[in-house]
């Protein structure tokens, strides 16, 4: 969209994505060198928040994934997550 960003870190993921979806912008928790799956849980963090950030109208992904079209393949798995409007993402 050629809007300018900045930066805010809430702490919490509700928290986080409550202000995304308030005010626009992208919430993001990618994977990293030490966590390359990411750090949110699929089935506890990840999913929940995606549905309701996809019932809003926006978009989340891993990246390369739709998060929605993951099927875990344990409890605990992990995935990096990118959320938010459509046209931000």
């Amino acid at each position: 969209s050629g809007q300018r960003f900045s930066s805010r870190y809430i702490g919490s993921m509700v928290g986080d994505v409550h202000r995304t979806l308030l005010y626009g912008g992208v919430f993001g928790y990618p994977g990293d060198a030490k966590n390359p799956n990411g750090k949110l849980r699929l089935l506890y963090e990840g999913a929940p928040m995606s549905f309701i950030v996809e019932q809003a109208g926006g978009i989340s992904t891993t990246g390369s994934t739709r998060v929605m079209d993951i099927k875990p393949d344990v409890v605990h798995q992990r995935v990096p997550m990118i959320m938010g409007s459509k046209n931000d993402v």
